[in-house]
């Protein structure tokens, strides 16, 4: 199973205008379902007299967690090709919102769907595609004595620090990839056999999406 995933670097905008009708596409990497609700809810704000506002969201470093949304437009005409785009760019943690001003004429179902579609595809243009990686974090606590052989494995696998706190009693908060995370608290729990008895704890922290 492949360590990594998709998402876009930054916020983008795209346009796409049709008998009088604009489309402005936003699409932007998001962090969870919850971040989504906050955004979507600032747009409805600043747009408030816009039409709709429609949108999509792949959400999950597997991208299980998907939902589109048509805001009043006849059924499967805008959340489900802005959704397309997501998933033809492989995206996940992304989220697109169209907010469509009405032009006077409407563009049928097939109008509708290449309008949703073309103002996504514009925005994701105006972006950047970014691979990231599914990281793994920990917790390491341990007694002063284990500091220069902890430190030293630290140093070789290069985890990231997120939190330390040295003291008589030490820790440890370290992210890393996931396919390295098992070779990282291996060599952490070998180290350990080794040093003078003393407490010493790994405990592995499930991060939110």
């Amino acid at each position: 199973m492949s360590d990594t995933y998709l998402t876009l670097k930054q916020t983008s905008e795209g346009l796409y205008k049709e008998k009088g009708s604009k489309f402005l596409a936003f699409a932007m990497p998001v962090r969870n379902v919850e971040e989504t609700k906050v955004i979507l809810d600032e747009m409805r704000k600043e747009y408030h007299d816009a039409r709709h506002i429609c949108f999509a969201y792949i959400i999950g470093a597997e991208g299980k967690e998907t939902r589109s949304y048509d805001d009043g437009e006849p059924s499967g005409t805008a959340g489900r090709p802005i959704l397309g785009v997501l998933m033809s760019n492989k995206l996940t943690y992304t989220l697109i919102a169209v907010v469509r001003y009405f032009g006077g004429t409407k563009l049928g179902t097939s109008g509708l769907i290449n309008a949703y579609k073309e103002a996504s595809d514009d925005a994701i243009r105006n972006n950047e595609i970014i691979e990231k990686t599914i990281d793994k974090v920990m917790s390491v606590h341990f007694e002063y004595a284990f500091m220069n052989e902890i430190m030293r494995i630290v140093k070789e696998e290069e985890p990231i620090i997120l939190e330390q706190q040295f003291d008589m009693e030490c820790m440890l908060k370290l992210s890393i990839r996931q396919r390295d995370y098992d070779k990282l608290k291996t060599k952490l729990e070998k180290a350990a056999v080794c040093q003078p008895s003393g407490a010493f704890k790994i405990e592995e922290i499930e991060m939110e999406e």
